[in-house]
């Protein structure tokens, strides 16, 4: 399966365990109690403090980048952008746009809140450098001054359009030799402290 396909038969799977027409405020209400990792706020906002900017890139779940990106709220009211949230989930945050950049894949929602058969696609699994490099180019961050942090070979990709770069818990090898360090504790304060320290050097 590709990751279109795959989004496709998530969405559908889901679909078939709820009783009543699937919902976005459904599909949020059962990922609200998602495990975060130990140290994520303070990982982004200590980078948002040091003027840093920061980017979610996942081909995995669209909520959880969605409930950080609407904890670091923007002073800019909420429009459409390249990388930016969606309207429901700037609701959360009165209307307001996210200081971050959030790519992922997942779902769609229709004007009346319903979910439709297809979803969206914005990731591919082996293609994040991609992402990596058009956001370089739009924000003018050369690669030198690029972190980046993974735990999978899709991770792999971006990594090599990166300065620095930690593999983060990783699932296997893969990712070991391709990252900068490796840091095998579940703490993004670990990861903050080294992306810190590489770009005082």
């Amino acid at each position: 399966l590709n990751e279109w396909e795959w989004i496709i038969l998530d969405i559908d799977l889901i679909r078939s365990a709820v009783e009543d027409v699937l919902k976005d405020e459904s599909l949020r209400s059962l990922l609200a109690d998602c495990p975060m990792m130990k140290g994520w706020r303070e990982c982004v906002q200590s980078l948002l403090n040091d003027g840093h900017q920061v980017a979610i890139i996942s081909g995995g779940m669209q909520e959880s980048a969605r409930q950080i990106a609407s904890a670091f709220p923007s002073s800019q009211i909420w429009r459409r952008r390249w990388g930016g949230i969606d309207r429901f989930t700037a609701s959360r945050i009165n209307g307001f746009d996210t200081q971050l950049h959030v790519f992922c894949n997942g779902w769609l929602t229709n004007a009346d809140g319903t979910i439709p058969d297809t979803g969206r696609y914005q990731v591919q699994m082996h293609g994040k450098g991609n992402i990596v490099r058009m956001l370089q180019r739009r924000l003018g961050v050369s690669q030198k001054d690029t972190a980046s942090v993974g735990d999978s070979a899709g991770d792999i990709d971006m990594f090599h359009k990166s300065g620095f770069s930690i593999a983060f818990n990783p699932w296997d090898d893969r990712p070991v030799k391709e990252a900068t360090i490796t840091i095998e504790e579940r703490n993004l304060g670990l990861a903050l402290k080294a992306i810190q320290d590489y770009f005082r050097v």
